[in-house]
């Protein structure tokens, strides 16, 4: 185990007068448990529940003080499983990670082997925390999508294209692309991820309220839920599939089941945060190798621990496009 007069450093966030504050502390190390390993942390990525994390959700995060950050990746110094050794490097992202059990905004996270990927030979650690959550989220849906749905068949559409990665995927595999957006300042950003079409937020959100709607999608990847999924699901034609693994909008859809038994439309729900390893394990294999997009880097921002508080301010505004991976290397 770590010397116990040995410390490292974590972004924590506490409670003071009401108000939620996170800094960069230095912390102990704790005993390792049965099946547990301890990761060296080198990089982290920045997601919408960690800023939500440190804002004090409780439907997030129930306990304070706690480090957020659902993503890690880096090397295994110490290790009571059977499963992994010690210098494997793993990517360590969903299950409880950043929620309840302290995240990756710190340089070592100590978590149950189980929640461990081995970090495939062609993937390097910033490229997988370019990923992150999100990637693995799309990833998700994209092999979900392409099981049913071909590039001959239509058009896809993706919304909260500028957060994600999953018309950069799509695009990688021959799919025309449109992507929405509340931002329509970021035209040129989506065209570069491979996006052939763009659809602004408020138009979707004005669609008639008809039940049924003109079909313009063969299927779809939705990250918000609400009204955006409620008229992707009735705009899309005949055996079409949207999957659905967000509800930034709202949780509620008002639908009739109309798309479903005159369209013959699925509809998928990713369940990004306890998804079976084996598919897991698949997934990141393919994000490694055929599926990984020519310009990964060309979305992502590169910070470290003391730039943290505020990146997360701006994403709580709104204001961040693209990836921001965390650097914990010193």
């Amino acid at each position: 185990m770590k010397q116990s007069n040995s410390t490292f450093r974590a972004f924590r966030v506490e409670e003071k007068n009401g108000s939620y504050v996170g800094e960069v502390k230095e912390m102990q190390f704790g005993l390792l448990q049965e099946d547990e390993i301890l990761v060296k942390v080198y990089y982290s990525s920045l997601n919408y529940k960690d800023a939500l994390s440190a804002s004090g959700n409780k439907g997030v995060t129930k306990k304070y003080p706690h480090t957020p950050g659902i993503d890690a990746v880096g090397v295994v110094e110490e290790t009571t499983s059977e499963i992994l050794k010690v210098g494997d490097k793993v990517i360590v992202t969903s299950y409880d990670l950043g929620m309840n059990t302290n995240g990756g905004f710190a340089e070592y996270i100590q978590v149950p082997s189980e929640w461990a990927v081995k970090l495939p030979e062609k993937l390097t650690m910033k490229e997988a925390m370019i990923y992150g959550t999100a990637g693995l989220t799309a990833g998700m849906s994209v092999l979900r999508l392409t099981e049913l749905v071909k590039p001959e068949d239509g058009k896809i559409v993706v919304s909260g294209a500028t957060g994600g990665v999953g018309a950069f995927l799509l695009s990688k595999l021959g799919y025309s692309v449109a992507a929405i957006t509340g931002k329509e300042t970021e035209q040129d950003y989506l065209i570069n991820l491979g996006a052939t079409e763009i659809i602004l937020r408020s138009e979707i959100e004005n669609f008639d309220k008809k039940p049924l709607l003109k079909p313009f999608f063969a299927g779809a990847v939705d990250t918000v839920g609400g009204i955006i999924l409620e008229n992707i699901i009735k705009s899309t034609g005949s055996m079409g599939v949207v999957t659905c693994c967000g509800n930034v909008a709202s949780p509620k859809l008002d639908l009739t089941v109309f798309p479903f038994i005159l369209r013959g439309v699925t509809l998928v729900g990713i369940d990004s945060q306890n998804y079976p390893m084996k598919y897991r394990t698949k997934v990141w294999e393919m994000l490694a190798d055929e599926w990984k997009p020519n310009r990964l880097e060309d979305t992502c921002c590169e910070i470290r621990l003391e730039e943290l508080q505020q990146k997360i301010e701006l994403m709580l505004q709104g204001k961040i496009k693209g990836r921001t991976v965390l650097n914990l290397m010193r």
